[in-house]
């Protein structure tokens, strides 16, 4: 089969075309034969050489497919859901995605929403499992203090994380605000369904927020900076808010008010997805199923799609994700 290796950690051009041998699935596993694949911001790190796959994953780079089950163990319990050859699926992979062909465990395929197509289903995994896990089940968004009415906070809202937590949230009837490079990304996560947009440039993400909750903050912050913007997300955190990072773009220490979290009750938390075992990604898949899935069949929450590159040209996908200029998931199609 064709993939895409890291040939040595470095820049995008150490992404080859190489021919791999297929992989064979193992037990609780299928086989599929890759139509489409996402490439997310850990797909940089890992060719950048600071994020290693966890033990027993594929070298290959690529968290997220979609494309037809080939393969594999279809008669086991895993297979909660019927899955039969031939059936259209996305799944999340811990790697190996850059690939004609790929394994997956069955609980982490999920099949293709509504009317959508291979490369829109391709988006969904990495981005639909991470918001969830961290917004809905640590974050805990509608079930603390401030109730039904909670306020989320996304930074970075045109990334593929934010424009399916904006997205997201705003369906299930929460107020979202986002942040955003310049004042066109900022109408674009209006457009999503944002309250308002924030120009991180040229506004304090503070300021703003408070000004238009009257003063009572975030309820849930979704980070992917970290570094010197934790402190000012304490400071826009609402009194028993939760604070959740996702990744440490902007330095992964931060000096933190100890006294005031604790006086007003503030959780601050994280996580990553990657290294989790099968069945917490399984639980994931079930949530997003019953919650997510009809959303986007019905078309409340839609995949927005930036840019699509042939396979062959990963590295030029991942020039464009390190200039930052997109708004929503840059994709590779087999």
């Amino acid at each position: 089969m064709r993939a895409i290796e890291i040939s040595t950690p470095g820049g995008p051009e150490v992404l080859k075309q190489v021919e791999r041998p297929m992989p064979v699935p193992g037990e609780g596993e299928v086989l599929i034969k890759v139509t489409a694949s996402g490439v997310n911001r850990p797909d940089v790190f890992q060719r950048a050489g600071h994020y290693p796959p966890p033990r027993g994953a594929s070298d290959l780079p690529g968290l997220e497919i979609a494309g037809e089950i080939v393969d594999g163990d279809l008669g086991s319990q895993a297979n909660r859901w019927g899955f039969r050859k031939g059936d259209r699926i996305c799944a999340l992979v811990t790697g190996g995605g850059y690939a004609e062909f790929a394994t997956v465990p069955l609980l982490q395929c999920l099949p293709i929403p509504g009317e959508l197509s291979d490369i829109e289903a391709a988006s969904l995994p990495e981005n639909y499992f991470t918001v969830w896990s961290n917004v809905m089940d640590r974050a805990m968004l509608g079930r603390g203090e401030g109730g039904d009415d909670e306020v989320l906070l996304v930074q970075g809202g045109t990334s593929g994380i934010g424009v399916t937590a904006v997205q997201l949230a705003s369906a299930l009837g929460y107020r979202v605000f986002a942040t955003a490079g310049n004042d066109e990304k900022c109408r674009a996560v209006e457009a999503l369904g944002a309250e308002r947009g924030i120009n991180y440039r040229t506004e304090d993400f503070v300021e703003v927020v408070k000004e238009l909750t009257r003063g009572h903050g975030a309820d849930v912050v979704l980070d992917m900076v970290a570094g010197d913007y934790v402190p000012r997300e304490i400071d826009v955190t609402a009194d028993g808010g939760r604070l959740v990072l996702i990744a440490t773009l902007g330095g992964a220490k931060a000096e933190v008010p100890l006294a005031e979290i604790m006086r007003r009750r503030l959780t601050i938390t994280g996580s990553t997805l990657r290294p989790r075992p099968i069945a917490f990604k399984a639980a994931i898949a079930a949530q997003l199923r019953e919650r997510v899935w009809p959303l986007l069949a019905s078309g409340k929450i839609r995949p927005v799609i930036f840019k699509t590159f042939a396979a062959e040209h990963a590295a030029d996908a991942h020039a464009l994700m390190e200039s930052s200029t997109h708004i929503g998931k840059i994709m590779l199609a087999w």
